[in-house]
């Protein structure tokens, strides 16, 4: 037999793309030689859009794009398409909105008819290979659709314009209103907390999300408030999360969602986004409480970033797949006689009921881990002491992570985006301000320089990095996710380049994305084409927007430089979406926490003294154990401090003393010099009862 010939997708730097390459569809990746074929052969467009870890885009792969006799239906009569969603999410939105105006609904893979001008006439999202559970067969669909593009063309083009047009209004962002207040806050919190989980924590029911900007917000808010029990159903959300099947109980990390409302099974993807938004969740909730469940699941989940998605080059890799050897979940289940080996018989009735273990399983015969029972209740079931439940537990977990490492592991999507870094970053600078791991910094601090360097060309920055090669134009989240990021570096390290380097995209953000009219940012770069609408994606979904991060960043950039117009900018991006916020605030959720920072008196701390020195690390110590998200925080090092004051000429001010000192002023009211630790960790003590 013939070694199959590849398609147009061969040469793509997409893992999701090279996927398909040998596929018997004679794919192209989204450019002008496909979109030039369509036009001169007058042949309608199928637009095939997922992404490398996503369940259902491999079981259509396998059903309809691997079967020769559907492949030759789709290669006589259009131009196949492949798109990866995380390249170009640009037009993901664009035509996922087409999709849903055309079905009620939306989800991946995405399956989407165009005429050679880009419009949408027909879309879904998966489809069977032959009619099925009420779903029409992907090659009775294609044929029925071609002959509806050659002999009704009028009916077809009548369609494709309707949907533009709503896909048009949806790219609107009309509004306009006041400033954030204490009332539309309460109003959006409360909103969200009518959907919590009373039995199983969380927001809303099955299939269950973390929801990690949601909840995000509601630690800011319950900081803003006081109100105790926010702090309980948020603490009670973490843990639950924590025991669940949600979390990898051996290798660390948080799979995408749970299908349950309990959080024991999960979807198995395990995405970068995902793992980066929720350890500072735990860090906040392990700073207000001093749990120790929250300090170690955030330090786990920062350990399988750096285990797990980091690439050599100093980047973290995109996902890890729900699938191994085509079957989903089967890298982490396990049957109870298996996890009984390993544990050896002494250990095995521990050790199978710490996770959840059972002869019928949880799972289709097989067994989740999850984490149902404390330490402590362990311990009093088995007579042991917690310490003695410990060190049999660790020493099992050991052995079991050692049996997985054997097995054929999910599939990694190997790109680098730059916005899902940014977040990494970000979380993995958080965790070394408060868990003192050096290595997270070095790791975050590793990450920025390789962005940097490598996918910022000629002031553009790239989205996309691949084995060696950059590709797509970042969009308006990469730039502000990134400009966030190099702020909690500089608050980790106080190094002023990162300061510098965050101006600096937020002004290629001016330049390049900026609708001078109402001072929003669009979504995609001024020079790149866009079909249908050059949108400005205004909603925080699983990311926060492009907008929503451009306005935290204009806030920490006006508190750290004093720039009125950075405060400006902010306020203009709250005010023309506030009206949609009040009115949607699911659909907003990082934009509430940046108005509840904007609302939140603000807290300036600048510490003087050399970083060498250890009383000078206690005070910023003091500063990183208290959550106090609205806090800007500075250090001068009196011996070298020339590209700060630069940079930051108010800092001139700042004279050293005998020893290190902390110049603290709250609400622009500034206390006496405080050079110990302790009176500083206890003038920053939270509002709302801390620990």
């Amino acid at each position: 037999m013939s070694e199959p010939r590849p398609n147009h997708l061969i040469d793509a730097t997409s893992p999701y793309l090279k996927q398909h390459a040998y596929n018997p569809v004679d794919w192209y990746p989204w450019g002008s030689e496909a979109l030039d074929r369509a036009h001169r052969e007058d042949r309608p467009i199928f637009l095939s859009i997922g992404y490398s870890t996503c369940h259902w885009c491999h079981v259509m792969a396998h059903e309809s794009f691997e079967n020769p006799a559907i492949a030759a239906i789709m290669n006589e009569h259009f131009v196949n398409i492949k798109l990866d969603r995380e390249e170009r999410p640009d037009l993901d939105e664009t035509y996922m909105n087409a999709v849903q105006v055309l079905t009620g609904h939306g989800g991946w893979p995405l399956s989407v008819f165009l005429t050679p001008d880009l419009k949408p006439f027909y879309g879904g999202t998966y489809f069977p290979p032959e009619d099925r559970g009420g779903l029409p067969g992907f090659s009775r669909l294609l044929l029925a659709l071609s002959q509806t593009y050659q002999q009704n063309r009028e009916q077809l083009t009548s369609v494709s314009l309707k949907v533009e047009s709503h896909v048009q209004r949806l790219g609107e962002v009309a509004g306009g209103g006041g400033d954030p207040t204490r009332e539309t806050l309460e109003a959006a919190a409360h909103h969200l907390l009518d959907d919590f989980d009373p039995e199983n924590g969380g927001l809303g029911r099955a299939p269950k999300f973390p929801r990690s900007l949601e909840l995000d917000f509601l630690f800011h808010y319950y900081h803003f408030s006081g109100e105790a029990p926010v702090l309980g159903k948020l603490g009670f959300t973490l843990e639950k999360m924590a025991r669940g099947g949600i979390y990898d109980q051996l290798g660390g990390g948080f799979h995408r969602y749970s299908v349950d409302a309990a959080w024991v099974v999960p979807h198995f993807e395990k995405m970068l986004y995902d793992n980066a938004l929720l350890p500072p969740l735990y860090l906040a909730h392990h700073r207000l409480t001093g749990s120790d469940l929250s300090r170690r699941i955030a330090g786990e989940t920062l350990d399988f970033i750096l285990r797990e998605m980091r690439a050599p080059e100093g980047g973290f890799y995109a996902a890890w797949d729900a699938d191994s050897e085509g079957v989903e979940g089967k890298y982490y289940v396990w049957d109870r006689e298996e996890v009984a080996e390993v544990a050896g018989p002494e250990a095995a009735d521990l050790v199978t009921a710490a996770l959840g273990v059972t002869p019928a399983g949880n799972f289709e015969g097989a067994n989740i881990l999850t984490r149902p029972r404390s330490r402590a209740e362990l311990a009093e079931r088995f007579q042991l002491s917690p310490e003695q439940v410990a060190q049999t537990l660790n020493a099992a977990f050991e052995r079991l992570n050692q049996v997985r490492g054997r097995r054929v592991p999910p599939h990694r999507d190997e790109k680098v985006i730059v916005a899902w870094n940014g977040l990494a970053i970000t979380a993995l600078a958080l965790g070394a301000q408060v868990l003192g791991e050096r290595r997270y910094y070095e790791a975050a601090a590793l990450a920025a320089r390789f962005l940097l360097a490598d996918l910022v060309k000629e002031n553009t920055l790239f989205r996309i990095w691949t084995a060696g090669q950059v590709s797509v134009p970042g969009f308006s989240e990469d730039y502000a996710l990134l400009a966030n990021a190099l702020l909690d570096l500089y608050e980790t390290d106080f190094d002023p380049v990162w300061v510098s380097e965050a101006r600096r995209l937020m002004a290629l953000m001016d330049e390049k994305f900026l609708d001078g009219g109402d001072g929003t940012y669009f979504y995609v770069d001024r020079d790149q084409a866009t079909p249908l609408v050059r949108s400005k994606s205004i909603y925080d979904q699983v990311l926060p927007s492009g907008n929503s991060m451009a306005a935290r960043v204009s806030l920490r950039l006006y508190r750290l430089t004093g720039a009125v117009h950075h405060q400006e900018r902010a306020q203009a991006i709250m005010r023309q979406l506030n009206p949609h916020a009040r009115e949607n605030p699911w659909g907003f959720a990082h934009l509430w926490t940046v108005q509840t920072l904007f609302l939140t008196p603000p807290l300036d701390l600048t510490i003087v003294g050399d970083p060498q020195d250890a009383r000078t690390q206690e005070l910023l110590q003091a500063a990183y154990q208290s959550y106090r998200p609205e806090r800007r925080l500075v250090l001068k090092n009196p011996t070298d401090c020339v590209a700060l004051e630069e940079l930051l000429p108010w800092t001139r001010d700042y004279e050293p003393g005998e020893a290190p000192v902390a110049h603290l002023c709250r609400d622009f009211t500034c206390l006496p010099a405080i050079t110990d630790p302790r009176e500083l960790a206890a003038e920053l003590s939270p509002p709302g009862g801390g620990k």
